[in-house]
């Protein structure tokens, strides 16, 4: 049997007929202040409900406090933040039930407050404490909308007279409001979680963009220089892709450019391992804890990969289907290299393969300077 409701003085008297003290007037006045301030204090939705509930139970003569939160559609309840003695919780509501079930859900699907004076004479209700005798149910309403439900239960029958009625229901709207605004809140950090993706994606493959890779290659090379472990990079040259535009047209060139990036994607394994586009044709990964001979195995296998797609290209001299030059780089990250010195010494060895015939993977320490051709 869980503990009675904590009895308020006869200076705050409860009975519905009876009038009501200044003292009991001030405590409810009060208590939708400190209601709003516990609101303020929460980290996040569920700390501003739990503080909620909290204050009630601590500040008012009531058993159980609780907040039941509705899914999108309004047709189940999905959570409940509760205080108080709730000891006995039906096992089949521990994860959300539908509307049409109990006194709640009869707050729900009316939108309207239910008092219950006798919970042993409403068929709706479901026990929550034994020694429960009257239940308040508020709908949480910011304008159209209905969040849920506030649910007050109180071992005194005489407990929700008027004026306690009016606070709760003033609670019930300063919960509304708090949702809503969590809600919002959420919502904008969504967007923005969306919009940064966006910012940092490239729009055509999908891929990652060069601003990513900038951002990701910086970050890289310091916690890779701090943990002494290499950092590789392959930069990837569709062969010939000028004249695969001329010969297929642009939407052509475009898909090409999309399955070679989604044949990249699937070497990038690793959890800091990144695919982005370079820029034009050019597409790099960048895998931290690879040396060269292990970039420059990958590098040849993902050019196997790219040939055996047989994308066709009826403009190339390389091959009847289009074909990648590789350049690969590994260097130890330190205060004597930057991540310049990786790209360019990737781009170098990119243009050795474009010089010794195309379709191709060429690796290059960062200390092997190599001449660039007159053209690609």
């Amino acid at each position: 049997m869980a503990t009675p409701d904590r009895e308020i003085t006869e200076a705050q008297p409860i009975a519905g007929d009876a009038p009501l003290a200044t003292t009991w007037h001030g405590r409810l006045t009060e208590l939708l202040a400190e209601v709003s301030r516990e609101a303020l204090q929460g980290e996040d939705l569920q700390e501003v409900l739990r503080r909620i509930v909290e204050c009630l139970v601590r500040n008012l003569p009531v058993a159980i406090a609780s907040i039941i939160l509705l899914d999108d559609d309004g047709s189940h309840f999905i959570e409940e933040v509760w205080a108080g003695d709730l000891d006995l919780y039906p096992s089949e509501l521990a994860h959300g039930w539908p509307v049409s079930v109990g006194a709640a859900g009869r707050c729900a699907r009316t939108g309207q407050a239910q008092l219950i004076n006798d919970v042993d004479s409403d068929p709706d209700y479901v026990p929550g404490n034994t020694a429960v005798r009257s239940e308040y149910l508020v709908p949480i309403r910011h304008r159209e909308r209905l969040h849920g439900v506030l649910n007050i239960e109180s071992t005194r029958a005489d407990f929700f007279h008027p004026e306690t009625r009016a606070v709760f229901d003033a609670i019930a709207a300063q919960v509304a409001g708090a949702i809503h605004l969590a809600r919002v809140v959420a919502e904008l950090e969504a967007a923005n979680r969306k919009l940064e993706l966006l910012s940092m994606s490239d729009g055509l493959t999908g891929i990652a963009n060069r601003r990513c890779f900038d951002e990701r290659i910086a970050a890289a090379w310091e916690w890779l220089a701090a943990e002494g472990t290499e950092l590789a990079l392959l930069l990837v040259d569709a062969d010939a892709f000028k004249p695969l535009n001329d010969a297929h047209g642009h939407l052509y060139g475009d898909e090409c450019l999309r399955e070679l990036a989604r044949l990249c994607t699937r070497f990038a394994q690793g959890p800091d391992d990144l695919v982005a586009r370079f820029g034009g044709e050019e597409i790099v990964l960048l895998l931290p804890g690879r040396d060269l001979a292990q970039a420059a195995a990958l590098g040849e296998t993902l050019r196997r990969d790219v040939e055996a797609a047989e994308m066709v290209h009826e403009n190339s001299q390389v091959a009847p289907y289009v074909t990648v030059s590789i350049g690969v780089s590994a260097v130890r990250p330190g205060p004597a290299h930057s991540p310049e010195m990786l790209i360019d010494a990737a781009d170098r060895a990119l243009y050795a393969a474009k010089a010794q015939g195309r379709n191709r993977v060429v690796a290059r320490a960062i200390s092997d300077r190599i001449a660039p051709p007159p053209g690609r």
